[in-house]
């Protein structure tokens, strides 16, 4: 018999301790990727047909390539929140959702560091 009030075991953070940031975490980058994926459409549509120099001229004005670096870098996080959320909530077995986070996180890793390293090369040139 526990002297807790109901009250009282209710209140926190869930079992996990940590749902609340995953949550705002997710809400927050969310947020931040209006204004950037508005952007990065705009930019898409305007370059529609345009020959591979007019990209690369697009790409090495320096606020464009910061906006894109950030769109990436914040869409790859808000990703891997939001897979790391599904495999926890369907993946059943323990060992398969460890091995799949892993993935995720190293996907995103590799995606981020090719992106990134090809931006520089272009911003470079």
């Amino acid at each position: 018999m526990s002297l807790e009030t109901p009250l009282h075991k209710a209140q926190g953070l869930g079992s996990a301790h940590s749902g609340v940031g995953h949550f705002w975490k997710q809400r927050v980058s969310a947020v931040a990727l209006v204004p950037l994926v508005l952007w990065f459409a705009i930019s898409v549509l305007g370059l529609v047909g345009a020959p591979l120099a007019a990209v690369l001229t697009f790409l090495f004005n320096p606020v464009n390539a910061v906006l894109m670096a950030t769109f990436l870098l914040i869409g790859l996080y808000h990703m891997t929140l939001g897979l790391q959320e599904v495999i926890l909530d369907y993946v059943p077995h323990q060992g398969l959702k460890l091995t799949l986070i892993i993935a995720v996180y190293s996907f995103a890793f590799l995606v981020a560091a090719a992106s990134l390293f090809s931006l520089l090369r272009i911003v470079g040139t």
